[in-house]
């Protein structure tokens, strides 16, 4: 007897396997500080072990993309929970640097294991047409994750509560997700052909997917560059650096919640290209101004990436559709893999800034203020890229509303 699948069973797992993985980039954000104090680690130290964070990621997701036709997204979540699970118990008790670097990669492997799996899967469970709003609404829960551990983190830490206690609170939703997928029926493809490897190898030597490809890796250190290390460049800002992340991830939370009708009236390259003007422009105020406006630009900054992972990712799904799980996988692999080889360059940036500023004279939170803005300024080079690549996007492409092109006709002929 064939068991039914249970959609929403699956699609509310998914969302607490990504909010384990918001959990664990706001929480690492929020104890940053106190890692660098207890183990004496320069912001060049803490970059590398940000980027065995994005490292791990794209690692799990590129392998999940290639077995993911052959041993199916069960196992793949199956996997994701015992990283997710080593990778806490090991942060909780690493002891140093070296325990924090493996104990961080483990983590995000088990992120990319969750991507890997769920983002096919969500495709193969809903019909073209509701494919952005539920994919919006299963990224929205990264940015209302994120809220919710900034939060957490906050009042633990203004508490008194240790690093490794906030730590523990990545469990919690990893028991909940483990408990649904438990025994549970999972979608096969609904797309003909897409379990060939090879269709999905010829798929994605499409100019279009290449064009994008290079586009997320800078989507998504736009997206992860600043936020990553919040809590140290705007600590002498004049506004709470934890209550920044979470606003700005609050307003991604609200957005993605209406990627679907969003992405209806704007169109796909239309709001890549909007987003990145808006990021660039919320980038530029948090480089350049100071006090509760910060605020202002966090609610800016956070309209800027709110909509342009989940959009890349629905983009690839409908335009190249027979690149499959591996496509989409490697999309968000190769975002996940920018944003880990640019960590310690950001640590590092902050290292030379530190430096330059001190042998100016500048001392205490005016040095951290003149070298946090000095990174955020080096950081605004990204989003001012992508303006120019989707502005090409949207000429060469085109920008065409859902139901107004046949899918598979388009997205499969070449476009150059």
């Amino acid at each position: 007897m064939t068991q039914t699948v249970n959609s929403n069973r699956l699609f509310i797992a998914s969302c607490l396997a990504i909010i384990t993985t918001a959990f664990s980039f706001s929480i690492r954000a929020g104890i940053l500080p106190q890692l660098g104090t207890e183990f004496g680690l320069t912001a060049a130290q803490l970059g590398f072990i940000n980027s065995m964070f994005f490292l791990g990621f794209p690692i799990s997701m590129i392998i999940g993309g290639i077995v993911y036709h052959t041993i199916g997204p069960k196992i793949i979540m199956q996997v994701a929970l015992l990283a997710h699970t080593l990778g806490i118990l090991l942060t909780i008790y690493a002891g140093g640097y070296m325990g924090l670097l493996i104990s961080t990669l483990l983590i995000g492997f088990g992120n990319g294991c969750t991507e890997a799996a769920c983002n096919p899967m969500i495709a193969d469970m809903y019909p073209s047409s509701k494919l952005n709003k539920m994919l919006g609404r299963f990224h929205m829960w990264f940015p209302g994750g994120i809220v919710i551990g900034s939060l957490i983190s906050k009042f633990m830490t203004d508490a008194g509560s240790s690093w490794q206690t906030q730590i523990w609170v990545l469990m919690l939703p990893t028991v909940v997700y483990a408990f649904l997928f438990f025994g549970q029926a999972f979608p096969r493809p609904k797309v003909e052909g897409v379990t060939s490897l090879a269709k999905n190898f010829q798929a994605m030597l499409n100019p279009l997917y290449i064009f994008i490809f290079v586009c997320m890796a800078l989507t998504a250190i736009t997206e992860f560059g600043p936020n990553q290390w919040v809590n140290v460049v705007l600590s002498s800002s004049g506004a709470d650096p934890m209550l920044v992340l979470a606003l700005t991830f609050g307003v991604m939370t609200v957005g993605r919640l209406f990627t679907g009708p969003v992405v209806d009236v704007v169109g796909q390259t239309g709001i890549l290209l909007f987003g990145a003007v808006l990021a660039a422009i919320g980038i530029y105020m948090f480089s350049t101004l100071t006090g509760p406006i910060a605020y202002l630009a966090a609610v800016i900054f956070g309209l800027g990436v709110c909509f342009n992972w989940p959009t890349v990712i629905g983009f690839v799904a409908q335009r190249v559709p027979l690149s499959g799980a591996l496509g989409m996988s490697i999309i968000g692999g190769v975002g996940m893999l920018s944003t880990a080889i640019f960590q310690p360059f950001i640590g590092k940036w902050i290292d030379d800034a530190h430096a330059e500023y001190a042998a100016k004279g500048v001392s205490g939170p005016a040095l951290e203020l003149a070298a946090g803005q000095a990174t955020l300024s080096t950081m605004l080079t990204f989003p001012i890229i992508l303006i120019v690549a989707f502005a090409v996007l949207w000429f060469w492409a085109g920008n065409p509303k859902p139901g107004q092109v046949a899918e598979a006709r388009m997205a499969e002929q070449p476009l150059l």
